[in-house]
């Protein structure tokens, strides 16, 4: 098998160079240079290569992609791990915590023998073994609204998978002030919900459809409420997905709706969400 894999990325590899001398250079929908694949991308990243909504251009995307990873936890995990193996150019984690014995139920980013280490540390080897090619920039740090503009800025698309309410106001705001979209994910118990916010380009951002942050007690942590634990793996991946197809360009994405998942009773619906148009954050500009 791993013959027959090989002779078809020289397959691709073969398609790819006539298209390369007959135009003179790889473009994205006739728009955007592009550097060749090398021969070790095109076997590595076969399997993305031969679909034809993602191709060389869509993978040549995804390698000059900036992505922000906001959490290395239970969602980040599968997040990082599923873009590094697409081939993701830069991951950017943002995450000031250790990994403690109870995270290893569900962040299957780290390891037992990684408890007490910074969670940044443990995510940026994992990912190396995933995939050395990919770059990683690390902030051990906790967003807040002095800094978080200035570590948003510079990326394609922020994925947020964070546990709590005033984080996640903080990085809408960021994203929208910097006009970069932002994919949400949330999860408790058994349920987990995502959504792609992108104002800039005509859809609500978080504060659109949460304005206002739940009472105390009302939405409780995980380590009160407890998470199952192969439900940030679900919701995660998802994320994943949704990201490389936005930054690919390939399918239907998210914008402007939220997918809820009720995996206890295997039930799945989509909720479309509209911009409100009095909303303080996008409607009259951000500030951070």
């Amino acid at each position: 098998m791993a013959g027959a894999g090989l002779s078809r990325s020289r397959r691709i590899h073969d398609r790819l160079g006539a298209r390369h001398r007959r135009r003179g250079r790889l473009v994205s929908d006739g728009e955007e240079p592009a550097v060749s694949l090398t021969p070790e991308e095109l076997e590595r990243y076969a399997r993305h290569i031969v679909l034809r909504e993602i191709g060389g251009p869509g993978q040549q995307r995804l390698g000059r992609a900036r992505v922000l990873v906001i959490g290395a936890g239970g969602l980040g995990s599968p997040v990082l791990l599923y873009l590094a193996a697409a081939g993701i150019g830069t991951l950017g984690i943002v995450d000031d915590d250790v990994v403690s014995l109870s995270n290893l139920q569900r962040q299957v980013i780290h390891g037992t023998d990684e408890v007490g280490e910074p969670k940044i540390e443990s995510a940026a080897r994992a990912i190396a073994r995933v995939n050395p090619h990919v770059g990683v920039e690390g902030h051990n740090l906790r967003l807040d609204a002095e800094n978080a503009r200035g570590i948003v800025a510079g990326h394609d698309l922020v994925i947020d998978g964070c546990d709590n309410f005033a984080t996640r106001r903080i990085v809408n705001a960021a994203c929208v002030a910097e006009g970069i979209p932002l994919l949400s994910g949330a999860i408790g118990r058994w349920e987990g919900q995502i959504s792609l916010f992108d104002p800039a380009r005509g859809g609500p951002c978080y504060a659109c459809i949460f304005p206002e942050s739940p009472e105390p007690g009302l939405v409780p942590p995980c380590a009160e409420a407890g998470v199952i634990g192969a439900l940030p793996g679900l919701i995660g991946t998802t994320m994943a997905l949704e990201a490389i197809k936005h930054i690919a360009r390939a399918g239907t994405g998210l914008h402007g709706v939220m997918l809820i998942h009720d995996t206890l009773n295997a039930e799945m619906r989509r909720i479309r969400l509209r911009p409100s148009p009095g909303c303080p954050v996008c409607g009259g500009g951000a500030s951070v």
